[in-house]
């Protein structure tokens, strides 16, 4: 059962990496990663972490739930499953914690090296 669902959820981060772009709101840039899906055991809701490097973080979240009943409908036709998660969409940081840590690193090598 875990393995199917691991399935699924790939499945369904695919196809949402692929139909956010066309999202006519506004509030949802064209560049935005989905990072991963995790959904429920019973396939009811799936919640997306996706993450996007500009724009204002609660706009892009506001843009995604009033999308989130096409965004729900084009899954239904592109998976053939018996019921398409609801989806509760969150951000997901990790990428932006990582440049930081990343640019935090490389600061104190370069004080490193004027030693």
């Amino acid at each position: 059962m875990a393995h199917r669902i691991a399935r699924v959820n790939e499945e369904i981060r695919k196809e949402l990496a692929k139909l956010l772009p066309t999202v006519k709101d506004p509030r949802v840039p064209s560049f935005i990663s989905v990072t991963e899906v995790q959904t429920t055991p019973d396939l009811k809701q799936a919640k997306v972490f996706v993450s996007v490097m500009t724009g204002e973080e609660k706009e892009v979240l506001k843009g995604l739930k009033s999308s989130a009943g096409y965004l729900r409908g084009a899954l239904a036709k592109a998976l053939k499953l018996r019921y398409t998660p609801e989806l509760l969409f969150v951000m997901d940081t990790s990428i932006k914690e990582g440049l930081k840590i990343n640019q935090i690193l490389a600061d104190i090598a370069t004080k490193e090296e004027e030693k």
